[in-house]
């Protein structure tokens, strides 16, 4: 199956996101692929039986959230220059949703830009952070603070990737593909509660539903100026986690999961979501063994923290939310700071 990213403005870009058993690939140039210890010990063999280049170096990084950094970026780019590669010369992103972000920034910056594209091997990655090109790393200060918008030249999804994913790695990509039946697509949250996430064909059509639910909004809006936007659902609570957690206790999908609940919470508290919808959102993340629930040490410091999201403008905090059915959302910018820390105080003060 091939889905396409075609944007029109400011210039017109295309690309196809095809999901299917990985093809041979030949490239009459030089190809870099980026990796991590994880990948590279399972299925990086798989990968070098079908690529054909001119020359093939395989970069290879250390594993995790935490590693998704300005040094880990530079660390890429050293090994490129070493390597002599050039502004034809292409990178392959190999991994999660990590590699493919840091993997995409670094293809914008070698010589101002190179080609790049996705092979994504975990289910958060197949179903949304490989599709759209949003690159870039963490800081201090938060998530993908520094990164740009920088398409791939294709996507390859390959479901065989996930028959080695773990259990938790496997639900972190549930909760991203619960997000957006959440906010757009209430027959597709039924399918995931009606089947069994991880039988074959169900995951499959996970993917598809999610892959084609993500190109749509890609192609209406590729910089996040409007209807994009709205795939921030669970994420401006879910990045404060992250960022509050060192990104070492979380991976981000279950980051994203709390901020579902969290989000939601604010949604009933401003009678925007009825508490039985409320109820089956968390039901289906819990039930696929995702967390939902985080002890906020402090409201005021986690409050202050939403002003380091990109979504802030202005001094506004932008806040996703359900709107009325499930499928249906709405952005608001201007909820009063005593309701949101009222329900940040639900998920109760540590000592």
């Amino acid at each position: 199956m091939v889905v396409s990213i075609e944007l029109k403005s400011p210039s017109v870009i295309k690309y196809d996101i095809t999901i299917d058993a990985l093809a041979d690939m030949c490239f009459d140039r030089k190809v870099a692929i980026v990796t991590n210890p994880t990948v590279s010990s399972l299925h990086l063999d798989t990968l070098l039986a079908k690529i054909t280049a001119t020359q093939c170096e395989v970069v290879t990084i250390p594993d995790g959230e935490e590693f998704k950094t300005l040094a880990t970026v530079e660390a890429i780019l050293s090994e490129l220059f070493e390597a002599k590669f050039d502004r034809k010369s292409l990178l392959i992103a190999f991994g999660g949703g990590v590699i493919g972000d840091m993997t995409g920034f670094t293809a914008s910056l070698y010589q101002r830009g190179i080609d790049f594209i996705q092979i994504p091997t975990t289910l958060l990655s197949q179903v949304d952070a490989s599709v759209g090109g949003k690159t870039g790393v963490n800081n201090k200060y938060g998530k993908n603070l520094i990164g740009a918008f920088y398409q791939p030249k294709a996507v390859h999804i390959d479901p065989y990737f996930l028959t080695t994913l773990p259990p938790r790695e496997f639900a972190a990509g549930v909760a991203e593909v619960v997000k957006m039946a959440v906010m757009f697509d209430n027959d597709f949250l039924e399918y995931m509660e009606r089947n069994e996430l991880y039988d074959e064909a169900v995951t499959k059509e996970m993917i598809r539903r999610s892959v084609t639910l993500k190109a749509d909004i890609v192609n209406q809006d590729e910089k996040e100026a409007g209807i994009r936007a709205v795939l921030n659902y669970g994420h401006t609570f879910g990045h404060v986690i992250e960022n509050e957690t060192s990104y070492s206790k979380y991976l981000h999908g279950e980051a994203v999961a709390i901020g579902m609940v969290m989000a939601n919470a604010l949604a009933v508290k401003l009678g925007l979501m009825s508490v039985d919808d409320a109820g089956r959102v968390l039901n289906i993340l819990q039930n696929n063994g995702l967390p939902t629930n985080y002890e906020i040490k402090n409201v005021d410091e986690f409050y202050d923290h939403f002003f380091l999201d990109k979504k802030s403008n202005s001094g506004k905090i932008k806040f996703i939310l359900p709107n009325g059915a499930l499928g249906t959302n709405i952005i608001l910018d201007d909820i009063d700071e005593k309701i949101v820390k009222e329900v940040l105080g639900q998920f109760g003060v540590g000592e």
